[in-house]
């Protein structure tokens, strides 16, 4: 994610001061605690996301907290977020 799609993020939750680091398809980022949404994670992942008809686009996580340490993120959700939180975001062309 840019400096300016991070500074986004957090000007969207003045609320939380305090950050942590997740991992998103390998890359390091900050992220203001407490959730993630499903297009937060996929816009850290893809500042320019695919876009078609046939774009499916999924999120799956790992070393979250205690009692959901991993799983699928759907979109329209969120999960909370753990220093050192691992997505994995893929898009498929389903044509």
């Amino acid at each position: 994610m840019n400096e300016q799609a991070a500074q986004a993020v957090q000007e969207d939750r003045p609320d939380s001061a305090k950050t942590v680091t997740i991992i998103v398809n390998g890359q390091e980022h900050e992220f203001p605690k407490p959730d993630i949404t499903y297009d937060e994670v996929v816009a850290l992942a893809f500042p320019n996301p695919p876009t078609g008809p046939y774009i499916e686009i999924s999120v799956t996580y790992r070393r979250g907290h205690g009692q959901k340490p991993e799983g699928t993120l759907l979109p329209g959700g969120e999960v909370k977020v753990k220093d050192g939180m691992i997505f994995n975001v893929t898009a498929t062309d389903k044509s």
